[in-house]
């Protein structure tokens, strides 16, 4: 690709979230963006203020006809694997919202089309790019921990999904896990450079009753721990329409016999982040607000694409590793695992 030429981005899915990855990558000055689609009138008028020049499409395959470098999806996840696939059989890069496949299976499938169209593939796991991950992660993998051996990660959102297709199995994948808990198993992982998960417990509630997700239902509540083969232990809590007495509550820590991270919101608040190091009782901080961190992880990506537009397989295979986990993890957590197992399959 000609380094000195802007991207000609399209952007299938205007709602609040493609809308904002859609501004910051107008703002760039890295791409320009060519095309908009969505079946609401309302967000499309809304992407269109932000980018008055784009063609308002009317479908995927209207999109798919242009000539695009890339296409950046933010639709319901029910539909993630099948775009992305389409558009890479049409030679086009993908920036997709997690998560990528509402299973392993369907990740699978994505990252085998980007194999095939030598092309790039990028999934919106924004909490890696929060100011001060970076040097947490770094920290990290130069062993500053010490011997790590514990981490916590929860996500509580005092409220839920205001769109029907989140609570509908088949349509979302899973519930809170699937929409919260993707972040923290990507997040534990990447820190971690995606060490072996050995052994994994998990339970899954909804309405406070334990879930079977031979039901089409989905979890509201997700409890999980994940044993690393680099001797780590994960704790893992998420959840939607909690009792937290605040917005929500996000954190991420990490304990090493020498050292600790933590990352952690700020007054219940879903954007504001304090990152830590902390050794006995002295804390360094090592990112706070403001910090306007929401559409980094595209910005890399329309980056990496002007660079090499081609396939990355390590990438990639992380992105099915993350699935994967998701995948155990609810396996583990019904009651009925030969029930589950039939019913996940046949989401494929």
């Amino acid at each position: 690709m000609d380094k000195h030429r802007k991207l000609r981005l399209g952007f299938l899915g205007t709602g609040w979230i493609g809308r904002h990855r859609l501004q910051k990558l107008a703002e760039s000055g890295l791409a320009d963006i060519v095309a908009i689609a969505d079946p609401s009138p309302d967000c499309l008028q809304q992407a269109a203020a932000i980018a008055p020049t784009a063609i308002q499409a009317t479908s995927l395959d209207e999109l798919l006809q242009l000539d695009l470098d890339g296409l950046v999806i933010a639709t319901p996840s029910a539909l993630h694997a099948e775009q992305c696939r389409r558009a890479f059989d049409a030679g086009l890069a993908v920036f997709c919202q997690k998560p990528l496949g509402r299973n392993a299976a369907e990740v699978a499938s994505v990252v085998n089309a980007a194999h095939r169209a030598d092309r790039l593939l990028g999934v919106d796991f924004s909490y890696r790019y929060v100011a001060g991950m970076d040097e947490i992660r770094r920290r990290i993998q130069a062993g500053e921990l010490g011997r790590a051996f514990a981490g916590r990660l929860v996500f509580h959102n005092a409220y839920g999904p205001d769109k029907a297709w989140f609570y509908d199995r088949d349509l979302a994948g899973g519930g809170c896990l699937m929409d919260l808990g993707v972040h923290l198993v990507d997040l534990a992982l990447w820190l971690f450079d995606f060490p072996r998960v050995e052994q994994i417990t998990s339970r899954c509630f909804a309405a406070a009753e334990r879930l079977s997700l031979s039901s089409n239902a989905v979890e509201d509540y997700a409890l999980a721990q994940l044993d690393l083969a680099n001797g780590v232990s994960l704790e893992l809590a998420c959840s939607w329409n909690l009792s937290a007495g605040c917005d929500a509550e996000i954190e991420a820590s990490f304990f090493g016999d020498r050292a600790g991270a933590r990352w952690r919101n700020v007054n219940g608040s879903f954007f504001d982040f304090n990152a830590e190091w902390h050794q006995g009782t002295e804390r360094e901080t090592l990112g706070s607000p403001p910090d306007d961190w929401g559409g980094r992880a595209a910005l890399a990506w329309a980056e990496q694409l002007i660079a090499n537009p081609a396939h990355d397989r390590a990438r990639a295979a992380h992105y099915i590793y993350v699935a994967e986990v998701l995948d155990r993890i609810y396996q583990q957590a019904d009651p009925t695992p030969q029930a589950v197992s039939a019913a996940r399959s046949a989401v494929n």
